[in-house]
């Protein structure tokens, strides 16, 4: 071949390279990066077939992709027709010296490409495998190329094995050359790289989820009263999601989900509730009409007790100076004064749990209840509610003041000024509706306002 010839073909393989080095850097699917780093690998070398393994911290190679041109093998990877069902490649012996007599291990080891000329005359390495496939196929596995791949800190992430080059266009096999051998390490080095960034971007994500996740069970944790609602959100979102996706007719007609938007949308959901983090627990976990940090219904059972001593002490004093008929009336009397005090003592217990809507009459009774008087410890008497305990008493539906209601609702203002601007804003205004709406009946579930 004439030297400019040379020089152009070097050239557009170069050209090539770096094609596919910027392929590698954009592509985000982990699976798809190292069936792209396999076959580019392939193509650049223009062999028959190749392995990619990675080392996995068994220190063991994984077979992860497998491809054979000629043979119309295709394992492992997006394309592959099957599943890789290989076993990993020990990279070290029992005793614990390196398993040095498998060409692939040995390159991962000493960091070094090894260029075999012809398997069936190399004595260093161990290839009966690749000598039984090839009894058992009719295959000619003859020249092997192993390149180790290297990450920014020197460790090997893995190792490209690339079999037979191929002669353009007579079909014919040939030993791979130094420029062959160039290529592919110069491919290894950005295959490395990319896929280091890929695990660096997925460990980050992972660490992130993990994040937003911990923070959502934090809130739900704070309160049985949630129902898991932080953790059951992000179910119902993508369940809404999948199901407009479906559609084929009405407004969701031509509504689609790249993964980006999926993702998005999942994240908007587990930090939709984050603000929670600054509502007082009180408020989140009130369970009663009286709960503040404890229930103040038993400071009102307290004070009936009082009631009903208050009344024994009365008609023990008035039996005193009764006669016979006059006792008979005083204990009738007494007995309907202490009936009447559990009866109203019940009736605030039951008030107290909140309920779905209390009607006027309750509200009444409860007032009359509070216009009652009782003698404190220092003999003073005083109303039987305070202002405050008559107001909580009398919500109409639930557990929550007004008041309550709007420390709760802030956490809304707070999750929407501190958390991260959606990427898709159409996606997430479009479910935002949806989940305002599962929102809002949780709160009313678990306010019992439902």
């Amino acid at each position: 071949m004439p030297q400019s010839n040379n020089s152009d073909h070097l050239l557009s393989r170069i050209e090539k390279l770096n094609s596919i080095g910027i392929a590698l850097s954009s592509e985000k699917d982990s699976s798809r990066l190292q069936e792209m780093i396999l076959t580019s690998a392939k193509a650049i070398t223009q062999s028959d077939g190749g392995t990619l393994y990675t080392v996995g911290e068994d220190n063991h190679l994984h077979f992860e992709i497998i491809r054979a041109t000629s043979l119309d093998i295709k394992m492992g990877g997006p394309a592959g027709e099957e599943e890789v069902n290989f076993e990993p490649i020990p990279m070290y012996l029992p005793s614990g010296a390196p398993n040095d007599h498998w060409v692939v291990v040995y390159a991962a080891l000493h960091d070094e490409t090894i260029n075999i000329p012809d398997v069936y005359k190399e004595q260093s390495f161990d290839f009966s495998g690749p000598k039984n496939f090839d009894r058992n196929t009719g295959y000619r596995s003859r020249f092997f190329l192993a390149v180790p791949m290297k990450n920014h800190e020197n460790d090997i992430i893995g190792v490209l094995q690339l079999i037979n080059k191929q002669e353009s266009g007579n079909g014919d096999i040939a030993p791979y050359t130094r420029e062959d051998q160039q290529l592919a390490e110069s491919l290894a080095s950005q295959a490395a790289v990319a896929l280091t960034n890929k695990k660096l971007i997925d460990s980050l994500q992972t660490l992130f989820d993990s994040f937003i996740k911990s923070i959502a069970t934090g809130i739900d944790e704070k309160s049985a009263y949630a129902g898991g609602h932080c953790n059951r959100v992000p179910a119902l979102a993508m369940m809404l999601a999948n199901a407009a996706s479906r559609e084929n007719s009405g407004p969701f007609k031509r509504f689609s989900m790249s993964e980006d938007e999926r993702y998005s949308l999942e994240v908007a959901s587990w930090l939709h509730d984050c603000g929670k983090v600054t509502t007082p627990e009180y408020v989140v976990d009130k369970a009663t009409k009286l709960e503040t940090i404890f229930d103040r219904i038993h400071l009102i059972d307290t004070r009936f007790e009082v009631l009903k001593r208050d009344a024994h002490i009365r008609k023990l004093e008035r039996l005193l100076q009764a006669d016979e008929e006059q006792k008979q009336a005083i204990e009738k009397e007494d007995q309907e004064e202490i009936r009447q005090i559990w009866s109203d003592m019940e009736f605030i217990r039951k008030i107290n749990h909140g309920v779905e809507s209390m009607n006027p009459d309750d509200k009444e009774r409860a007032r009359q209840i509070g216009k009652r008087t009782w003698a404190n410890s220092k003999g003073e008497h005083e109303p039987f509610l305070s202002e405050n305990e008559l107001s909580n008493l009398q919500i109409t539906t639930g557990t929550l003041t007004l008041a309550e209601h709007e420390i709760l609702k802030n956490h809304v203002n707070v999750s929407s000024k501190y958390s991260m601007p959606c990427r898709f804003p159409n996606i997430c205004g479009m479910f935002g509706n949806m989940l305002a709406h599962i929102t809002n009946v949780w709160m009313a579930r678990a306010t019992r306002m439902v």
